[in-house]
């Protein structure tokens, strides 16, 4: 019998040290130092920008649906409000993607593994192409507009500096930018970090280097949004929640039902998604006209909303954040049918929005999981804070595919532990139902001429 010290060294135990060897080789390279110093930097400006730029569109929202309508002598918008608004962001957007560099931004019904391709030249279409679907009524969030800014704005500082341009700048400069950029619409600059990691797509040593930078930007951008905000005394819209009491210990009847219901609630917005595919599909041969027509009938939607249950069209035309967070703080004031409603419209208008305009896929779908935990709440065994909890964490993951990311996500914006268990059955357990679904129709390409311009690449498509 051989000595041990004659046996054979295992492969995984002889890689280990040499990728130990080029991560720290990789840190501590003058290039990657100075990268890093970039990054802590640029997370400044970034975060300024992506500060005014929300501030920008919760002013213009808040203009739109409330101070126009009471001016004009009603308390809450009537029920048409929604039709002319989206008619103009549809023209907007419809222009927008057929004559400005980048198209407005990637189609969010796509995900947002798609959405890191922005170049410095696209933010101009990307800024207006979310200014006139989001304040104006498009069932979608900021998210993938904001991963846009950042990324590009970081490319466009790092031309300014004269950097090199390489692939692997690009890939590591959008991803600090981009965090730095999202770092406080979730009210966490944690999920800003986790979000890039899975949108990235990337893994070892290579994940580290290009999260590390990520990372430190989005703690910078975080601290920007808090000082800036203090200081002006503006909003942004960060997405927080306050639920009414604390979560009840989970018993089985809490994990039996969201184990069911996340198989229910991802099937269903997998569905939402494809839909948002197959209207990207139609919208793709011409963008201006069908745009406009997918945009004015996602506002037909939330004005019928309006007229059967007598409740706001904000309820439906809007990213649902607001919402939502009435939804969280008084659950109960909401009837199976005011939820019904808002289920149906709201989806139906989300899977509009999601291949004709432009924004994110994360708001809508947590205020649609959170409105399905709610209705299902009353099942025996079943409480209404893992109920939402379980939604929320079902829909994220069956719209963004990023099952890490939805836990985090949902798990910070809770506050509470409690409910991971949960949260994690229900995000795995969507994440398979959707995978095991079909996929749906893949990209369209993006209009020929002006919408594609250089310095692609910012994170994976």
């Amino acid at each position: 019998m051989a000595e041990p010290s004659d046996r054979p060294v295992a492969p995984e135990s002889a890689a280990e040290a040499p990728d130990a060897d080029r991560l720290r080789d990789v840190l501590l390279s003058p290039g990657y130092l100075k990268a890093l110093v970039f990054c802590a930097l640029i997370g400044v400006p970034v975060s300024l920008a992506a500060f005014w730029f929300l501030v920008g569109l919760h002013e213009l929202e808040h203009v739109l649906w409330e101070v126009w309508p009471r001016a004009l002598g009603w308390d809450v918008p009537p029920w048409w409000w929604p039709l002319p608004l989206l008619l103009v962001a549809g023209v907007v957007v419809g222009l927008v993607v057929t004559h400005l560099p980048g198209a407005g931004g990637h189609v969010p019904a796509y995900g947002l593994h798609a959405g890191g391709g922005a170049s410095s030249k696209a933010v101009p279409g990307v800024l207006i192409a979310a200014a006139a679907s989001l304040p104006f009524g498009a069932s979608l969030g900021p998210e993938a507009p904001l991963i846009a800014l950042g990324g590009g704005l970081a490319l466009y500082f790092r031309d300014l500096a004269r950097a090199p341009a390489t692939p692997q700048s690009n890939v590591l400069l959008g991803a600090a930018g981009a965090a730095a950029a999202i770092a406080a619409i979730f009210g966490n600059p944690l999920i800003a970090a986790v979000l890039l990691i899975e949108v990235a797509g990337v893994a070892g040593t290579q994940l580290t280097a290009i999260m590390l930078p990520a990372l430190l930007s989005s703690g910078v951008g975080s601290l920007v949004f808090i000082g800036f905000g203090r200081w002006s005394g503006l909003e942004t819209g960060d997405l927080t929640l306050s639920l009414p009491e604390a979560p009840p210990n989970l018993d089985t009847g809490d994990v039996v039902w969201s184990i069911l219901m996340a198989v229910v609630i991802g099937a269903l917005l997998h569905l939402a998604v494809v839909g948002g595919r197959l209207t990207a599909t139609f919208v793709a041969s011409s963008p201006l006209t069908r745009t406009t027509v997918c945009a004015v009938a996602a506002g037909g939607c939330a004005a019928l909303y309006t007229v059967i249950t007598d409740r706001s069209p904000v309820d439906v035309a809007s990213s649902g954040q607001a919402t939502m967070a009435e939804l969280a703080s008084n659950p109960h004031a909401w009837g199976v049918g005011a939820l019904l409603a808002v289920l149906l419209f709201k989806t139906a208008a989300y899977t509009l929005c999601l291949g004709s305009l432009r924004g994110g896929l994360v708001f809508p779908s947590l205020f649609l999981g959170a409105a399905m935990g709610v209705l299902l709440s009353p099942l025996p065994g079943l409480g209404v804070v893992p109920g939402m909890a379980a939604g929320m964490a079902a829909a994220a993951t069956a719209v963004l595919r990023l099952p890490v990311s939805s836990v985090v996500l949902v798990v910070l914006l809770l506050g509470s532990a409690d409910t991971v268990t949960v949260v994690i059955l229900a995000a795995v357990t969507a994440f398979v139902t959707t995978e095991l679904l079909p996929p749906g129709p893949s990209a369209p390409p993006v209009p020929s001429g002006k919408g594609r311009s250089g310095d692609e690449g910012t994170l994976r498509s």
